[in-house]
């Protein structure tokens, strides 16, 4: 039940800052979905009443549909939060969390977004068991979404450059992700 609470309280934490943010990571961000996050936002959309025709787009991975002014199409422009939080992408729940792979060195690095960039991760930066908590929730879902995306999709977000990061750790990848980016 603590970590419960603890996750709540980090949560209302995130929603404090980000609700406050003047940098909109919900623009421009394409989130990468696997088929099985796509549906299970689709059974959340129905389950809530959420209307939205053709919620997602595709190119060589599928994202969350953009707006006119490029903005995702589950951000809830009045309170700035996201429409299908409880389900949102990977890479949207380990924000500002970011990762790359080293295939030579078959190793994933995890790296932090800079404060110029993301608020947020100024306020974990300076809050270490913060950071370490985030850090584990944000690994869990990357490395699920590493697991879960083909190889094509894979390969073409890791071609993303991400500046304004820094490095925060790292750890071997698993064999079986390994094996999906050299082999294919």
């Amino acid at each position: 039940m603590t970590q419960k609470i603890g996750e709540q309280s980090r949560q209302a934490n995130f929603f404090h800052v980000c609700g406050s943010c003047p940098i909109s990571c919900c623009s421009g961000a394409r989130p990468p979905l696997t088929s099985r996050r796509r549906a299970i936002i689709k059974d959340y959309m129905k389950a809530h009443g959420i209307a939205s025709e053709n919620p997602f787009e595709k190119s060589v991975y599928s994202f969350p549909r953009e707006t006119g002014d490029n903005l995702c199409v589950f951000l809830d422009r009045s309170t700035k939060k996201c429409g299908i939080h409880p389900v949102k992408p990977e890479t949207c729940v380990a924000g500002p969390v970011t990762f790359d792979i080293r295939v030579k060195t078959a190793r994933i690095e995890w790296f932090l977004k800079t404060e110029r960039i993301c608020p947020l991760a100024g306020a974990l930066y300076r809050d270490e068991g913060a950071l370490k908590s985030h850090l584990k929730s944000a690994r869990r879902e990357l490395l699920k979404l590493v697991h879960d995306l083909d190889a094509e999709a894979l390969r073409a977000i890791l071609k993303i450059e991400e500046p304004d990061t820094f490095k925060i750790g790292e750890e071997d990848l698993d064999i079986q992700a390994l094996t999906k980016l050299k082999h294919t």
